[in-house]
């Protein structure tokens, strides 16, 4: 039974290491390595029916060595890209390639291939870590998938060989053949999925948990072997369950101080909570990236962002695959969120380096209002200034356009009038009535141009009193006067210029609209302000069954609300269409 289990178990290697092999080469990553696996897996299929045969057994010693001496080191090596020409690959290239050559040339009675073995075996593991500590992250984590899959099963095997209770027993071999059938898969899945598990987390746990098993079974076999040194009676079964209870005590706290151990040696000496916060607060400012890069020094995390309405505002440090995301909030207002990166070898953020976060959370919230605050300021500047330089071009537009013909036609015909002054009295008449026309409608088109920048009503009579002259002129568009009632208080708060003409020109506009599109005869304006808010309300009683569709008048009307602070809604129902604005005063 041991001896089949012994050859399924290494059919399986070869089998999964084959298949893995094939994967890499038909995927294109990795593929000298691959090549290799598929020689690896067939190699020991091949080796493995020449031994069930009994025959040839100096091929079936050839391909054994070949596989695991040679095709496998050299995988390793070509694993995940091949490269020979750094002085350290070529070196262990060469030397592999030499020590499996060597091992399966020899006799088998000889003890040269043990000897190539652990020349081959201590040269990969310092090929691996000196490829991990130099490489970059494409190579790197590959390599870490096949660093932390080989080192667990040899670890693990070791153990389990060690507690064989016979050296003949071929299960612990078969148990250890098993477990190596996940060495070409972990390769496999660190080439086309290596964020699928932080491996990096499993290599602290793996070295953790594997270094503490090694300590306890060594402490309990030397407990037993000291027992049996001084020639003490031979343990019962519950003597050596209670030495092993008593053993067991200890295991937690050695794991807690292996993972402390292996802690500081990736990260450095964590910060002190309060100190790390106080370092932060200190300098965190307006600037986010700045209060970005204090939280990741104090804290010594990799990455760290915020991001509001779904955008990302600001980023420090590199983008790792596990992130932590903590809500940023002024009061019950959501202002966004800081997310951090997590540290190579965890899974979760440690529960100071939230605390932290929690504390510097208020201050992150109020830098990103600020932010935003300044963002809104841009594009309230931005707006105005287009505003202003619109009204210029209007403005030349209109001299240009407007006036300037028309004080162009006056000069003129002063000038033809002067030339029939004396010889066509009547001529010259002509001229002067036609001179005064037209400077008459110059004198109309200045005023309109003035009108246009600030309505003369409104220094008159304010702006209720320019409304009601505006409205007592209105008619329907079947000629009928339109009815229009202006319910207001008897006193309005200061408006500020802007303030002021914007609600003048929203009202105007919604009259005008009521007198040309709709089938309305009576139109209740409604003006009143409070909370430093000026409200604006229009509502008409022309009957509508449609949706009004956005025109010159109404983006006008909104544009004039934005430019201010404010807003307009529109809207069209089966009692008339209704207006309201909302202007900060």
């Amino acid at each position: 039974m041991s001896d089949w289990f012994l050859g399924a178990s290494i059919a399986l290697l070869g089998v999964v290491t084959a298949v893995s092999g094939l994967g890499l080469v038909l995927v294109r990553r990795a593929s000298v390595s691959g090549a290799l696996l598929v020689l690896v897996g067939l190699s020991g299929l091949a080796a493995l029916v020449l031994h069930a045969r009994g025959e040839a057994r100096d091929v079936e010693w050839a391909l054994a060595i070949g596989s695991t001496m040679l095709a496998f080191p050299l995988a390793v090596a070509a694993y995940p890209r091949w490269s020979w020409r750094n002085p350290v690959d070529f070196t262990a290239v060469t030397t592999f390639a030499a020590g499996g050559i060597i091992a399966a040339a020899a006799p088998r009675e000889s003890h040269t291939a043990d000897a190539m073995a652990v020349v081959i075996g201590l040269g990969v593991i310092v090929h691996v870590w000196w490829r991990v500590e130099t490489a970059d992250g494409e190579v790197r984590v590959p390599l870490q998938w096949f660093a932390v899959t080989a080192g667990t099963v040899g670890l693990v095997g070791g153990l389990l060989l060690f507690s064989a209770e016979g050296a003949s027993s071929n299960t612990p071999v078969s148990v250890v053949a098993l477990m190596c059938a996940a060495i070409a898969p972990a390769m496999v899945i660190g080439m086309i999925r290596p964020d699928v598990v932080d491996v990096r987390g499993l290599i602290v746990w793996g070295v953790v948990a594997c270094v503490t098993a090694i300590a306890y079974v060594s402490v309990f076999a030397g407990v037993v072997s000291l027992l049996a040194w001084s020639d003490a009676p031979d343990a019962s079964a519950g003597a050596l369950g209670v030495i092993g209870a008593v053993i067991a005590f200890g295991f937690h706290p050695v794991m807690v101080m292996l993972r402390g151990v292996v802690d500081q040696m990736l990260f450095g000496d964590r910060p002190d909570p309060l100190q790390a916060a106080t370092r932060v607060v200190d300098r965190i400012g307006d600037d986010p990236v700045l209060a970005l890069r204090a939280i990741r020094e104090a804290l010594v995390l990799p990455y760290a962002c915020l991001r509001a309405e779904g955008k990302t505002l600001a980023t420090s440090g590199t983008e790792v695959t596990h992130t932590r995301t903590l809500p940023l909030q002024l009061g019950d207002d959501a202002v966004g969120e800081v997310v951090v990166g997590l540290r190579a070898g965890e899974l979760v953020l440690a529960a100071d380096d939230e605390h932290v976060l929690r504390i510097v959370a208020p201050l992150l919230a109020q830098t990103l209002r600020a932010t935003a605050l300044a963002r809104d300021l841009q594009e309230s500047r931005g707006a105005a200034i287009a505003a202003i330089e619109d009204e210029r071009r209007r403005l030349r537009r209109d001299l240009h356009d407007g006036l300037g013909p028309t004080l162009s036609g006056v000069a003129f015909s002063a000038d033809a009038a002067r030339n029939h002054l004396t010889s066509d009295v009547a001529a010259a008449d002509a001229l002067l009535a036609r001179l005064r026309d037209d400077t008459t409608q110059a004198i109309g088109e200045v005023r309109r141009l003035v009108e246009g920048l600030r309505p003369a009503t409104l220094d008159e009579l304010g702006l209720v009193g320019a409304v009601r002259q505006h409205a007592a002129n209105l008619h329907a568009a079947e000629g009928k006067v339109l009815q229009v009632r202006i319910d207001t208080p008897e006193a309005l708060p200061d408006l500020s210029a802007a303030a002021e003409v914007a609600a003048y020109r929203i009202v105007v506009e919604s009259l005008t609209n009521v007198a040309r599109h709709a089938s309305a005869t009576t139109v209740e304006v409604s003006i009143s302000a409070d909370d430093g808010v000026l409200h604006l309300s229009v509502h008409d009683d022309g009957a509508c069954t449609q949706t009004w569709k956005p025109g010159v008048g109404l983006s006008s009307m909104r544009e004039r609300a934005e430019q201010v602070g404010g807003s307009v809604v529109a809207s069209a129902h089966r009692d008339g269409g209704r207006v309201d604005a909302v202007i900060p005063i």
